[in-house]
């Protein structure tokens, strides 16, 4: 029987500070878990138990916008869908985008368009 030798390199040390790795991938199995019933639950209300998109004009979401809990609902929904979905799209280039430069671009770019998406829809939830 052979024994095994002991590693030549010492072990690395262990890496100081947040992971954002492993808690962006908690967030994203959150947050869709979250969504789904968000979601769900905006189509029930606005479509199924209504009279249908029929329905749906400037008063019907005027009317719903004028009680807090729609408002909060709705913010819920917003905000948790466009961090998910930036976060998602951050991985994507993680992955695929090699050049540093390129990579950096993008991932400016994709905070840029969620930060002004989130804020616009913001506005209108609440103006």
């Amino acid at each position: 029987m052979t024994t095994i030798e002991a590693p030549r390199s010492p072990a690395r040390p262990a890496r100081k500070g947040v992971n954002w790795e492993k808690w962006g991938w908690i967030y994203m199995r959150l947050s869709g878990l979250v969504l789904i019933v968000l979601i769900f639950g905006h189509l029930l209300v606005n479509i199924v138990l209504g009279d249908g998109v029929k329905q749906i004009d400037f008063a019907f979401v005027a009317g719903k916008y004028a009680t807090p809990f729609w408002q909060i609902w709705d913010l819920l929904m917003l905000w948790l869908a466009m961090i998910h979905g930036g976060n998602g799209m951050r991985t994507l280039v993680n992955d695929y985008a090699h050049n540093k430069t390129v990579n950096r671009i993008l991932r400016w770019a994709i905070l840029a368009a969620v930060v002004v998406m989130v804020v616009l829809g913001t506005l209108v939830i609440f103006t």
